[in-house]
């Protein structure tokens, strides 16, 4: 397991990034790479390869859903653990996301105090 681990944070909303930012690189020490949009994740993910991708459902062009989905056919990322970061987290959403195959849900507004603790957690459950 690499001493930095590497989180792909796929989200639109600026203040949303710059919060996301400080809580999993400066409290949590991950390698940090922020994306605005589906279309950059995907340009992005085969010369980043992050250990886990942090998704969020609502963004314009291209929702988190067919990001997903798109990631998913990448060799690249086939196997990469993907968190769903959204504010839809009733039961049939989550349900929806797992579903899909995300490994967990992480809802939002978020903690900044807790999030890097949330993501270790995750990446600990998937053995990453």
């Amino acid at each position: 397991m690499p001493d930095t681990q590497k989180i792909m944070y796929v989200e639109d909303e600026p203040d949303i990034q710059t919060i996301a930012r400080i809580a999993l690189e400066q409290i949590g020490g991950f390698d940090l790479l922020v994306c605005s949009s589906g279309q950059a994740a995907l340009d992005q993910v085969s010369d980043f390869a992050p250990d886990i991708i942090l998704l969020d459902v609502m963004m314009p062009e291209m929702d988190g859903i067919e990001t997903f989905r798109q990631l998913k056919t990448l060799p690249a990322c086939a196997d990469v653990p993907v968190v769903f970061m959204t504010a839809r987290v009733q039961t049939h959403e989550i349900k929806e996301y797992t579903d899909l195959g995300a490994v967990d849900v992480i809802a939002k507004p978020f903690s900044p105090i807790t999030l890097a603790e949330q993501v270790k957690t995750i990446i600990q459950n998937v053995g990453r």
